[in-house]
């Protein structure tokens, strides 16, 4: 009775069939990415703003000033008379009624010098000269609220680790296919709620909730698309990566085509309803059926992925081995529970973390350091395209371990060299960046295929979900770490972003090759994994199996 990868190498490891699924779930990449990356369009800083007097709109409409003369009558004297002051966060502490001047309505602060005109802290009424370009101008983020931005940024990431455990968990138990589609229309759906909501708190609510069925779509995609090719081809783990690079330099280009802060998140949120037509063209993973007992769902769809791929399975498969392993509802401690599993799970946990904060933080630095917000996001997104390739090209012959170490080391050596540079020479300072940009790239790319390698059948998505659950723990610590830090020196989260590095290095070192193994489908498949160099391609022992027919 043959196993299930062995009528995966008579249907095609990677025919027509499969190369059509990859194709059309990698598009999830690019409005995943986009969903990640918009707040940095979707909340950019306005361009001017000022705080409004109390009764100055009934005074402008009065006397039939613009915007800009009004601005000139409140803000310039302001700011003449208190250089200190853009009158941004202040304003003057007067309120005008119908006995003001049109001509001059602070003629009766004559007798105050221009040094000491009275001001207070403004609260409320700021006045935008494009009041829906943004979240900021839309709900007054600024000041005192400007923190109010990066939760934005940490609710979405609490959104995807709480996708991560439950939608992961409920697409080891009820299906890959299902909880994909579910949670396109969840992305879709909150997207729209988020483009139109009344007030910051409902749109952190449903921010919050495309957040959860965003990583859904993501997971989901990625762990099908591996399960359905042979273990020669699981190299599109890495390939669906450079969609989601494709996707981050996409967004400039929409924001910068899209004047509204509403129209950029309906963009990137409408397209999800469009992958709800895969129900009719990506089948369920057979894999995963297999280990549901539902054999004869699985050597349908083989026989089926056959037929596409021009080939024909022969008379005897009909019966594919599966282990004897109890299927149970996956917990933590299953991934815990034996040695080797044990040290791959808090090593990747690890490395999830590191690499999500680190990249994020560079990311996030873009706008710290000034510049074409347009065409530095475009141009960063950019040199993420050669991380894929270069994975593409070594991971097969040297192996998953050592690009992953080294990578990791690479972009903590760099990230330290950029903290220590002086300022006189930017193309040097900007050149060590960028490595450092494309070597934890590398390394967050290649996270996602070790980590679905390592663990077994039953256990996969959920394990994949778990530990990149802490990608989005260090997507919610990132945005407050960076300007925290960087608010004593500008360079310290590079400090701390290469240290996190380095020892993500040094760990990854421990856990096993997996370059030429089969998918591991039980735990003591995984437990027979070796961490030495020497033993990384021995074929797997023997185990009992039994068939579903």
């Amino acid at each position: 009775m043959p196993s299930f990868d062995e009528v995966l190498k008579e249907a095609g490891e990677f025919g027509r069939f499969q190369k059509r699924v990859f194709f059309l779930l990698s598009q999830t990449g690019i409005t995943f990415s986009s969903l990640f990356a918009s707040v940095v369009f979707l909340g950019r800083a306005p361009d001017n703003f000022w705080c409004r007097i109390p009764g100055a709109a009934e005074l402008s409409k009065r006397c039939g000033w613009t915007l800009e003369e009004e601005r000139n009558f409140t803000v310039l004297p302001l700011h003449l008379g208190n250089k200190s002051s853009s009158g941004e966060c202040e304003r003057l502490d007067v309120a005008w009624d119908a006995s003001v001047s049109c001509a001059s309505p602070l003629a009766h602060y004559g007798n105050h010098s221009m040094g000491h005109l009275p001001l207070t802290t403004c609260h409320d009424n700021w006045v935008y000269e494009q009041p829906h370009s943004s979240l900021i101008s839309e709900y007054n983020l600024v000041c005192g609220n400007a923190w109010m931005l990066d939760l934005s940024q940490a609710i979405l990431n609490l959104g995807f680790l709480t996708g991560a455990f439950t939608l992961g968990y409920a697409a080891d138990r009820y299906g890959r296919i299902l909880i994909y589609l579910l949670s396109c229309l969840g992305v879709g759906i909150c997207g729209i709620i988020v483009a139109f909501a009344p007030n910051f708190t409902v749109f952190l609510i449903f921010r919050f909730l495309q957040g959860v069925f965003g990583k859904g779509t993501w997971m989901t995609c990625y762990v099908i698309v591996t399960e359905i090719v042979g273990s020669d081809q699981r190299i599109v783990g890495i390939v669906i990566q450079i969609f989601f690079t494709l996707g981050i330099m996409i967004l400039p280009g929409i924001a910068y085509l899209i004047p509204t802060w509403q129209g950029i998140q309906l963009a990137i949120s409408l397209p999800n309803f469009l992958f709800l037509l895969y129900y009719w063209v990506v089948p369920e993973s057979p894999r995963w059926l297999l280990t549901r007992k539902k054999g004869e769902k699985a050597l349908k769809i083989m026989r089926n992925i056959a037929k596409h791929n021009g080939k024909f399975l022969s008379p005897h498969y009909s019966e594919i081995t599966i282990s004897n392993e109890e299927v149970s509802n996956p917990s933590f401690l299953d991934l815990v529970r034996t040695p080797q599993m044990r040290r791959c799970t808090l090593i990747l946990m690890y490395a999830w973390f590191a690499s999500a904060l680190i990249y994020q933080g560079l990311v996030m630095r873009l706008g710290i350091v000034g510049g074409n917000l347009y065409l530095d996001f475009f141009i960063s997104g950019a040199v993420e395209l050669p991380a894929a390739f270069l994975i593409i090209v070594t991971i097969d012959r040297i192996g998953r371990r050592l690009p992953f170490a080294i990578s990791n080391i690479m972009a903590g050596i760099a990230c330290l060299i950029t903290a220590f540079l002086p300022e006189d020479i930017p193309w040097l300072k900007t050149t060590v960046a960028t490595l450092g940009r494309l070597s934890i790239t590398i390394a967050f790319e290649v996270v996602y295929l070790v980590n679905s390698e390592l663990y077994p059948t039953t256990l996969r998505n959920f394990g994949v979900s778990l530990c990149s659950s802490l990608c989005d723990l260090g997507g919610v610590i990132a945005p407050f770490l960076l300007f925290r830090l960087a608010a004593i020196w500008l360079e310290l989260p590079l400090v701390i972003f290469s240290i996190l590095a380095v020892v993500c290095g040094l760990l990854v070192l421990l856990l096993p090759e997996t370059k030429g193994i089969s998918l591991p489908e039980t735990v003591e498949d995984v437990e027979q994994l070796s961490s030495h160099f020497g033993k990384c391609g021995k074929k797997k022992k023997h185990r009992d199996t039994n068939s579903y027919i």
